[in-house]
């Protein structure tokens, strides 16, 4: 009888709990090792990749050029690609998967060197504002 009424406790704590309780934000930018998502590969290093040549889920229509982009995602993603494609906005598009070592020791410090000044924090990061 315990168990039943600590288990009926229990919920009623969870179910009665405020929305914003359950709210909890986690802000990941790229340049950051837990970031998943598309990444500007510009003048960096070429990547490694999962796959050799670009992953597409829904054919490019007759005609129209779509440049591939380059994503990382979390390992099981790439395998199931159609299933993930949609969280990325990428199923029309020819996608390259960056390997997670790559990203993380060529991408990452290199990355926040040149935008960050190696520091990790958005700090004197001129953003345009006359008051920067």
């Amino acid at each position: 009888m315990k168990y039943i009424m600590f288990a009926i406790a229990a919920a009623t704590v969870v179910f009665s709990a405020p929305t914003w309780a359950a709210d909890v934000g986690v802000s990941i930018s790229i340049g950051q090792p837990g970031f998943y998502g598309q990444i500007d590969i510009g003048n960096f290093p070429r990547p490694q990749l999962v796959y050799p040549d670009p992953v597409i889920i829904r054919p490019v229509p007759v005609g129209v050029v779509v440049q591939p982009v380059y994503l990382r995602v979390p390992p099981g993603h790439a395998k199931d690609w159609g299933r993930h494609c949609g969280r990325y906005n990428a199923c029309g598009r020819p996608v390259y998967f960056v390997q997670d070592r790559w990203y993380n020791e060529v991408y990452v410090p290199r990355y926040q060197e040149q935008h960050r000044g190696g520091r990790g924090n958005d700090k004197g990061k001129h953003t345009g504002n006359k008051h920067d």
